[in-house]
């Protein structure tokens, strides 16, 4: 093994100890500890294991998911999480449950996200401290270690790659750097929807910046290799875009202006840390629940790139601190004078109910800065090495400090119990689950969907980031179990079987005529309708 080669796998190591270390005790228990006492998290959980399900079976119905029955596409009702599914398949295979791979591909979205920045900042630089240092402010930082829940926000491994790719397009277009180009900003925006609209953004920042590669005569040379990565690209994204765009024109996907502006940032999201060391000191007063504060260290070494000359001079950082000035922009939402226009223009961003997340932009960029300005910094000191790499120890160990929250309070995960596995050998099931939750507390129907990955039949319940006027109206008809009109509503729905978790209704279902028990415990029971008793009942 070369020595290169050597260091990128030390570099892997390290990065994935850290990963380890900044969501303890994950690792330790990833089959039990969970974050499922969010409904988000179980919604991802769910996704990646559909995809893993569904990939190899059908993918041409991957959209096409066993919730919200009878809808189709209700996929589309939420992140479809693609990437994540197909890293997630290997471990399925070996026989993980599903709470185990979602836990692991958080861990190793920290990881491989820490990793590529650093792959990307040391081609840059030279410099494995400062490298290491992006690396870990990438992965690791206010947003992400708050954000354990939603398995997207951990998986930003592609976006450094992007922007090398964009910075090799512009310096020489050829045809290996568009594809290149085109292979990561689709890898990343395959990961997230949201990460998709983001690196749409950041590119166009980073590109605006660098008239050097497209400015007079240059534009000829590099228009046929720019539009071949956007066609590639473009053609990647497709068979995952138009199953979102159905969803808005066909079930009214999307979100309202009320929503939007409620989710913007504020000054106060940027003081807003869950990191132990601020948290209780001085940043509790200002939590708003999204985390964007860079940190003291971070933001000092760059601010130290910008006024030294590196952040504008530099091309590369010059690039990223266009990204973070339109990540920050963004962030406000409505507030930001042209939003609304630039929505209109660009509808993708009529998707993002949470402009506030776009801050994670401005802290990618803070982490690319901040390398550059330790990098300058060292140079500063190259007649005096041992200061400079005691610089850079302090650097890592203090941004490691201001960033920890570990031991994380994880709760346990929720077992499913094994009668589920029944429902998938019964023929052309269709399921509902009581209670049968309003739309007002739709989360609370996340944990049926878990329980579903025993046996994948079509349900009626559902829990997404947008809830079909089908499910809405089914509520009404059906959510009073066992009523005769409820029944019937039943029937005519096409539900063949139902799933009680309380006691009372197990007892009432018991005395009902038309239900016949399959099988139960005591604390759930599985019954299946007689639609011919039913129907001739009414």
């Amino acid at each position: 093994m070369s020595r290169e080669w050597a260091r990128h796998l030390v570099a892997l190591v390290f990065f994935g100890v850290m990963a380890v270390l900044h969501t303890w005790p994950l690792a330790s228990a990833p089959a039990t500890l969970s974050r499922h006492d969010n409904g988000d998290a179980l919604l991802n959980e769910w996704t990646v294991a559909w995809v893993g399900h569904q990939l190899v079976r059908d993918p041409i119905h991957l959209f096409d998911a066993n919730i919200f029955y009878p809808e189709p596409n209700t996929l589309a009702f939420s992140e479809h999480l693609f990437v994540q599914g197909v890293m997630g398949l290997p471990l399925h295979w070996a026989g993980l449950s599903t709470t185990a791979v979602h836990n692991l591909l958080v861990i190793i979205g920290l990881a491989l996200t820490g990793y590529v920045a650093y792959a990307v900042m040391l081609r840059w630089t030279g410099d494995v401290a400062a490298a290491a240092l992006t690396g870990c402010l990438m992965a690791f930082n206010a947003y992400t270690l708050t954000r354990l829940a939603h398995l997207q926000a951990m998986h930003v491994e592609f976006l450094p790659f992007a922007v090398l790719a964009l910075d090799q397009l512009l310096e020489r277009p050829r045809l290996g750097a568009a594809l290149a180009l085109a292979v990561f900003f689709a890898l990343q925006g395959l990961t997230s929807n949201y990460l998709l609209v983001f690196t749409v953004f950041a590119l166009a920042a980073a590109m605006m910046v660098r008239p050097d590669g497209w400015w007079g005569g240059r534009a000829r040379r590099l228009a046929g290799p720019f539009l071949l990565a956007v066609l590639v690209g473009t053609l990647a994204m497709a068979p995952f875009l138009l199953p979102y765009y159905w969803a808005s024109e066909h079930q009214g996907l999307g979100r309202t202006a009320a929503e939007i502006a409620m989710y913007s940032a504020s000054w106060r999201d940027y003081l807003s840390t869950g990191a132990r060391v601020h948290f209780d000191l001085w940043s509790t007063r200002f939590w708003t629940g999204t985390a964007l504060f860079p940190g003291v260290v971070a933001t000092g070494l760059a601010l130290t790139a910008i006024i030294s000359g590196v952040g504008w001079r530099d091309r590369r950082a010059r690039m990223w601190l266009a990204i973070g000035v339109t990540g920050l922009l963004l962030s406000f939402g409505p507030a930001l004078p042209g939003y609304d226009m630039l929505a209109r223009v660009f509808p993708l961003l009529q998707g993002i109910r949470a402009p506030v997340r776009f801050g994670f932009l401005m802290l990618a960029a803070v982490a690319v800065l901040g390398g550059f300005g330790l990098t300058w910094l060292r140079r500063r000191l190259a007649s005096r090495p041992r200061l400079g790499a005691a610089l850079a120890a302090a650097a890592i160990v203090l941004v490691t400090a201001e960033t920890i929250r570990a031991p994380i309070g994880f709760t346990p995960a929720l077992k499913i119990p094994l009668i589920y596995r029944v429902l998938a050998r019964e023929p052309d099931a269709v399921v509902v689950e009581y209670p049968l939750f309003s739309p007002a507390a739709i989360f609370h129907n996340a944990p049926y969907m878990l329980y579903s990955t025993q046996h994948w039949r079509p349900m009626v319940n559902g829990y997404s980031g947008f809830v079909p006027e089908s499910y809405r109206r089914a509520w009404e008809r059906i959510h009073r179990f066992p009523e005769p009109a409820t029944l019937a509503a039943l029937v005519e729905l096409g539900v063949t079987h139902v799933v009680i978790h309380t006691r009372a209704s197990i007892l009432a279902a018991e005395q009902t005529p038309g239900l016949a028990r399959v099988v139960s415990t005591t604390q759930v029971a599985i019954y299946r309708l007689d639609w011919k008793q039913l129907r001739g009942g009414r």
